[in-house]
């Protein structure tokens, strides 16, 4: 059924906003390369907010999640992501109803 989470960064300032970019940008490499059970893994800025990142995530399932975190790209994003951050938020999902793109997690 898939596994979703929303995660909300706040930067410390706005140079510490677009290394954080960098950052998730070398992460999302090894993702793309390395993770086919990651459906999602997208770092979106809000508007009139310059400081806040807001990360979307759907994996097709749990184990999908769990060896996307064991993975050593997600591990050095984890470990380096603190120095760019004034706080974060985790806001896990379970999906109740949608439209799924046709080859991804079943509807």
């Amino acid at each position: 059924m898939g596994y979703g989470l929303v995660v909300r960064f706040i930067a410390t300032d706005e140079v510490a906003a677009l290394a954080f970019d960098e950052l998730a940008a070398t992460a999302l490499e090894g993702i793309r390369a390395h993770e086919p059970g990651t459906l999602v893994y997208v770092n979106h800025r809000v508007p009139d907010e310059p400081r806040v990142r807001v990360f979307y995530e759907l994996y097709a399932d749990r184990a999908a999640f769990d060896a996307h975190e064991a993975q050593p790209h997600v591990q050095h994003f984890l470990a380096e992501r603190g120095q760019y951050l004034e706080s974060f938020d985790v806001t896990f999902l379970d999906k109740v109803a949608g439209k799924l793109s046709a080859g991804s997690v079943s509807e």
